[in-house]
C-alpha cells in the first residue's frame, strides 16, 4: 500500500506542465498583487480609505501563493504528504483562513459599496483610515472564528502519508456555509440593494442635470446727470436687453456704443450687455456645474460608480471561480453515494479556485483606469530606474 501511495500520479510530461502552469499562476499572483498593494498606498486616487480592504484582500491572495498553493502543488504532483504532520495542520489552517478571508473581505468591501451609495454624506465623514483598518481587523477574526474551530478534528491518516480535512457531514456543512454559501447570499443580497438604489437615483428628478435658471438682469444706477435720459428710454433699453440676452454675449460686445468688450471667462459666468448710451446691464447666469465643489463632487461620485462597478465584477468572478469546488463539495455531505463527482474533475474545480487570486489585479487593470495609469505609473518608473 506504501509503494502504491508513493507512485506519482501523472506521467513526467503532465507533471512537468502542471508545475510550470502553476509556478507562472503564483509568480503573477504575487507580482500583482504586490503592484494593488504599491498603487493604492502610493496613488492619490486611489488613496481613499475604502481602498484599505483592497490591500487587506491583495496581502491574503499574496499569503496563498506563498504559503499555500506551493504545498498544495508538492502533494498533488506526488501522490502524498511529504512535509511533517505539524505543518499539515498548519497548512490546511491556513488554506482554509485565506479562503474564507478573501470572501469575508468582499462581504466587507460590499457592505462599504452599500452605506457609501444609501448614507453618501454621513457615511463618508465617518469613513475614517482608522474606521476601516479596525473593520479589517475584523474581517480577519471572523474570518479566524470560522475557519479555526473545524480544524482540531482535522482527518489525520495513520501512516502520516496523507494530508487532507475530514470528510465528515457535519465539517463540510460547516465549512461550506461559513466560508461560502452564507457570505455569498449576504454579497448578492446587499449588491441587489445597490443596484435598486442606483437605479431609483439615475430615475429621480433631482439626479437628472438641472436646467440653469434664466439669466437675471442687474441694472447699475444711473449718474444723476444722465437721469432724466435713462428714465425716459428705460424701456428701449430693457427691450434691447432682453433681445441680446437671448442673441448672447457676441452680440452684446459688437452692439457696444463705446467699444468691444472683452468675452466674460467661463468662471464669471455672467453676460457683460451695454446699451447704445453705455449703460452697463448685467445678465447673470446660474449655472450648476460652475462652482469648483461640484465638480470636484461630481468627479468623486463618478470614481465611487466606477470602483463599485470593479468590485461588482471581482465578487462575480470570486463565485465563478469558488462556486463548482464548493458546490462539489457540497454535495460529499447531501449524498456522498449518488452525487460523487470524479476525482479529476474535482480537483480541476479545486485548482480553478486556487487561480482567482491571481485575477484581481487583471480585473483592477481592465475595469479600473485609475488602477490602470497607477500601474503604468509605477512600471515606468522603475524601468528608467533600472535603464538610468
Amino acid at each position: 500500500g506504501t509503494l502504491a501511495l508513493k507512485l506519482p500520479p501523472y506521467s513526467p510530461e503532465a507533471t512537468a506542465a502542471f508545475a510550470t502552469a502553476i509556478t507562472v499562476m503564483m509568480i503573477f499572483t504575487i507580482f500583482g498583487n504586490i503592484l494593488v498593494i504599491i498603487a493604492v498606498l502610493t496613488s492619490r486616487s486611489l488613496r481613499g480609505p475604502q481602498n484599505l480592504f483592497l490591500v487587506s484582500l491583495a496581502a491574503a491572495d499574496i499569503l496563498v501563493a506563498t504559503l499555500v498553493i506551493p504545498f498544495s502543488l508538492a502533494n498533488e504532483l506526488m501522490g502524498y504528504w511529504y512535509f511533517r504532520a505539524a505543518w499539515c495542520e498548519i497548512y490546511l489552517a491556513l488554506d482554509v483562513l485565506f479562503c474564507t478571508s478573501s470572501i469575508v473581505h468582499l462581504c466587507a468591501i460590499s457592505l462599504d459599496r452599500y452605506l457609501s451609495v444609501s448614507q453618501a454624506v454621513k457615511y463618508s465623514a465617518r469613513r475614517t483610515p482608522g474606521r476601516i483598518k479596525a473593520a479589517i481587523l475584523v474581517v480577519w477574526l471572523i474570518s479566524a472564528v470560522i475557519s479555526f474551530p473545524p480544524l482540531l478534528s482535522m482527518n489525520k491518516s495513520q501512516d502520516g502519508q496523507r494530508c487532507q480535512l475530514n470528510d465528515e457531514r457535519w465539517y463540510i456543512l460547516y465549512s461550506t456555509i461559513g466560508s461560502f454559501f452564507a457570505p455569498c447570499l449576504i454579497m448578492i443580497l446587499v449588491y441587489v440593494r445597490i443596484y435598486q438604489i442606483a437605479k431609483r437615483h439615475t430615475r429621480s428628478p433631482s439626479y437628472k442635470r438641472t436646467v440653469p435658471r434664466p439669466p437675471s438682469l442687474s441694472v447699475p444706477p444711473p449718474s444723476p446727470h444722465n437721469n432724466n435720459r435713462n428714465s425716459s428710454s428705460s424701456g428701449s433699453d430693457m427691450e434691447k436687453v432682453s433681445e441680446l440676452v437671448d442673441q448672447g454675449p457676441s452680440r452684446a460686445a459688437r452692439l457696444s456704443g463705446g467699444g468691444v468688450l472683452p468675452p466674460p471667462s467661463a468662471q464669471q459666468s455672467r453676460d457683460m450687455i451695454v446699451t447704445s448710451r453705455g449703460t452697463v446691464l448685467v445678465a447673470q447666469r446660474v449655472r450648476a456645474e460652475s462652482t469648483p465643489n461640484t465638480a470636484r463632487r461630481k468627479a468623486l461620485v463618478n470614481r465611487e460608480k466606477r470602483l463599485t462597478f470593479v468590485l461588482a465584477v471581482v465578487i462575480g468572478v470570486f463565485v465563478v471561480c469558488w462556486f463548482p469546488f464548493f458546490f462539489s463539495y457540497s454535495l460529499q455531505a447531501i449524498c456522498p453515494q449518488a452525487c460523487t463527482l470524479p476525482d479529476p474533475l474535482f480537483k480541476f474545480f479545486f485548482w480553478i479556485g486556487y487561480c482567482n487570486s491571481s485575477l484581481n489585479p487583471l480585473i483592477y487593470t481592465i475595469f479600473n483606469k485609475d488602477f490602470r495609469r497607477a500601474f503604468k505609473k509605477i512600471l515606468y518608473r522603475n524601468r528608467k530606474d533600472t535603464f538610468f
